[in-house]
């Protein structure tokens, strides 16, 4: 298994605070990028990683290590702040910085010249980090979740365990618009630039996305975050949040739209629309308030139907309530 391949990487995941800064991809973890993609961005993060055949449209500035495959094209500099790693036939436009160790593999282009503090060796190198990622990657997937976090906490090195930004192989990734046919998850507190096209996607609270939403199969926007385009889905079901926002139109195959969620478009489902409603717990029917603050007192008949009514609902209510809606005609 190796990055060149269709695992471990089988999903566009998007760490939370992730951010989009002008022309960079700023992210607070590692980056891991499948073979054969593009990114139009440049990389800011703590390990960097990218497999064969990748193009970075901008500069690579990795915290610690930094790993190029063979056939990559760095379209600007590339600055490392511990080892880095260059396979046969890399292209690096700009300069490239090292603060440790290199490694470079036969045929490397640095057109701008290179500058490592540390041993320089020619060879094709395979990286520690990336070995650690290998076996990191096998142990989730047959479900050893101790020992994975037990060498995560090891590779952390004391620091705060963060979870990297994964780029599945394949991928196009630019300001216009993050292709990838995989499915796609979006953390929490994120800011990103470009219309998101995946198998399904999901996106977590108070992020906000310039840009539409499109998937194959389901989409979830999370709680208070703002999505500034359409949410489209061919079939699957479409879920929005309390307190998230839509700018643009809705068009599902089912729809979901929680109490306090605002959809500046219309709203279109093939199938069932529902809306979700939060009960209140402080929601009482006992009395009014005047406006001079006394307790108003209605009738005893009044007042004995509606104490009826309400232990004969005690029973059936849940927390939330869901109101089906008629799916719009001309979507239909």
């Amino acid at each position: 298994m190796s990055l060149r391949g269709d695992g471990p990487i089988e999903e566009l995941a998007v760490p939370s605070g992730t951010t989009v800064e002008e022309h960079d991809l700023v992210v607070d973890g590692d980056v891991l990028v499948g073979g054969q993609s593009t990114v139009e961005f440049g990389l800011r993060g703590r390990n960097v990683a990218i497999g064969e055949r990748v193009r970075v449209g901008s500069d690579i500035e990795a915290e610690g290590d930094c790993r190029l495959d063979t056939w990559c094209t760095v379209d600007g500099n590339v600055l490392v702040g511990e080892d880095a790693y260059l396979g046969e036939r890399v292209t690096v436009t700009g300069r490239l910085m090292v603060s440790g160790d290199l490694d470079i593999g036969d045929d490397v282009s640095i057109e701008e010249g290179f500058e490592a503090n540390g041993w320089i060796v020619i060879r094709n190198p395979v990286p520690t980090i990336v070995f650690y990622f290998i076996v990191l990657s096998q142990l989730l997937r047959v479900g050893e979740t101790d020992a994975a976090d037990e060498l995560a906490e090891a590779l952390a090195d004391g620091d705060d365990v963060r979870d990297p930004l994964l780029v599945p192989r394949g991928a196009e990734i630019s300001d216009d618009a993050w292709r990838v046919s995989t499915p796609a998850t979006v953390g929490d507190d994120c800011r990103l630039h470009g219309n998101l096209r995946a198998e399904s996607v999901r996106v977590g609270e108070r992020n906000e996305v310039f840009g539409s939403l499109r998937a194959r199969e389901g989409i979830t926007v999370g709680a208070d975050t703002v999505i500034h385009g359409d949410v489209t889905t061919r079939g699957g079901t479409v879920t929005i949040e309390a307190g998230a926002r839509v700018l643009g139109d809705v068009s599902a195959g089912d729809l979901v739209v929680h109490d306090g969620a605002e959809i500046d478009g219309a709203l279109r489902a093939r199938g069932e629309m529902r809306l979700v409603q939060e009960l209140r717990d402080d929601a009482t029917d006992d009395g009014a308030i005047d406006d001079n603050g006394a307790a108003t007192e209605r009738d005893e008949a009044s007042a004995e139907d509606d104490a009826a009514s309400d232990e004969s609902e005690d029973d059936s209510q849940s927390e939330t309530r869901e109101t089906p809606v008629d799916p719009d005609p001309e979507a239909t």
